[in-house]
């Protein structure tokens, strides 16, 4: 390795660090305090509020670092090109695309970080987090969830359902149980799929079973369509329901495979699934992007437009994101597309760019 790449890998990691720590540290200050009220009115302690937040951490550090690679970059490049290093290393014949060799290798990097924290850290971090959120500081003491199973305890009805699917609000295998006084069965129904509308949820092919009197027989009722009154909704289902966060790669592989085998739609999850390789390769478009936009003549007098200029550019790609991705979700795009469809969107915006720097 070249004393120049080495220079440049020294002045990169050095920026790249106190952008990730303040805005870390910013994080976790307006987190913190955001949350005070409810925090008081939990049974949670001050203490055990700051270890929810610290819990996120690893999670926000996942999600910050493309901004804070594109912003480390622009920094070197823009005072490079401030103190004319830039001029001098192209007088001497050599080429930019010189010093994009360690800024690829450290886009590269950071991305394997980046999905090694989400195979091992994360997933338990954010089950952790998730616990303290619902059953401590939410209370939501009658709704449990194991895995894709929910059970929820309604008054004197026992619910359980198999599948939940957070994009379309709608659920799958959902089984009512109303319970006597004694705890006696008075009634079941079996529903083969449900959704929530108008604040009723509306249930379909489903069987009813109700008891007849002090006898041991039941009456069986088939219905096509039927709307049964529950105490709860379908965000107090995504509360509960399993994050794709809190799983690795391999582990939501294998979740998708095992719901699809029930035959229940796992678009949402198969998503999850491409964003979780999508997302981490972000970082070598973004370190492509800050090294052309810090070597732009512009950026020689007035370095921060070039910042500003970067937080735009990573705005822009949030944006661009978040919505391929609900497209993937609404079934609109396939999940391979709709989470690599802003890398690949960037990645030419990149190279263009730094083309037409060159």
């Amino acid at each position: 390795m070249s004393c120049l790449h080495k220079y440049w890998l020294k002045e990169f990691f050095k920026f790249f660090s106190i952008i990730q720590l303040l805005i870390l540290v910013l994080f976790v200050f307006i987190d913190y305090l955001s949350r005070m009220e409810r925090f008081l009115n939990s049974d949670i302690s001050m203490l055990g509020a700051l270890g929810y937040v610290l819990l996120k951490v690893p999670f926000m550090f996942v999600q910050l670092t493309p901004a804070s690679i594109l912003l480390a970059a622009i920094m070197v490049f823009g005072l490079m090109n401030r103190s004319n290093e830039l001029l001098a290393i192209r007088s001497s014949g050599i080429s930019i695309y010189f010093l994009i060799k360690p800024a690829i290798l450290v886009g590269a990097i950071l991305a394997i970080l980046m999905f090694f924290l989400g195979e091992t850290i994360i997933p338990i971090t954010m089950a952790k987090s998730n616990f303290i959120k619902y059953n401590v500081i939410k209370k939501t003491h009658n709704i449990y969830s194991v895995r894709k199973d929910i059970w929820i305890k309604s008054e004197n009805r026992l619910v359980h359902i198999n599948f939940f699917d957070p994009a379309k609000q709608s659920v799958a295998g959902v089984t009512v149980t109303s319970l006597g006084k004694k705890f006696s069965l008075e009634s079941r129904i079996d529903a083969q799929k449900g959704y929530y509308k108008q604040g009723r949820w509306v249930f379909e092919n489903i069987i009813e079973q109700v008891h007849a009197g002090n006898s041991m027989d039941y009456d069986v009722k088939l219905y096509d369509k039927k709307s049964i009154p529950l105490t709860f909704k379908p965000k107090d289902l995504e509360e509960v329901s399993k994050k794709s966060e809190e799983m690795s790669f391999f582990e939501l592989k294998k979740y998708v495979s095992k719901v699809e085998d029930e035959g229940y739609d796992a678009t949402t999850y198969k998503v999850d699934l491409n964003a979780k390789i999508a997302f981490p390769f972000i970082c070598i478009i973004m370190v492509l992007t800050g090294a052309a936009t810090g070597m732009r003549s512009f950026v020689k007098e007035n370095i921060p437009a070039a910042i500003a200029l970067g937080v735009v550019i990573a705005f822009m790609y949030w944006i661009m994101y978040g919505f391929c991705l609900s497209l993937g979700y609404g079934t609109v795009l396939p999940p391979i597309i709709s989470a690599w469809a802003a890398n690949l969107f960037f990645l030419c915006f990149g190279i263009l760019y730094l083309i037409n720097t060159e």
